[in-house]
């Protein structure tokens, strides 16, 4: 939730690229995460399989990364 925030306080000051990368981080740090704890440990991380959700946290890290490092244009530059 720390990265989470960051990345929200980073968006509203117009830096988006920081803020989406941050996100992207955030969940491949959830999906490393999901994938050592137990799913009692888990948590709200735990949602389907361990395995569903390793690829699942990772597949949306790697398209929001993929944005936000490939967008040239706008404001955040």
């Amino acid at each position: 939730m720390a990265l989470v925030t960051l990345a929200a306080l980073r968006i509203g000051m117009y830096h988006w690229r920081q803020g989406a990368a941050l996100i992207g981080g955030a969940l491949l740090t959830a999906a490393v995460l999901r994938g050592v704890l137990s799913d009692a440990r888990a948590g709200l991380l735990a949602i389907r399989g361990k395995a569903v959700d390793v690829i699942t946290y990772t597949t949306f890290a790697t398209l929001i990364l993929f944005v936000a490092l490939t967008i040239t244009r706008g404001p955040g530059v």
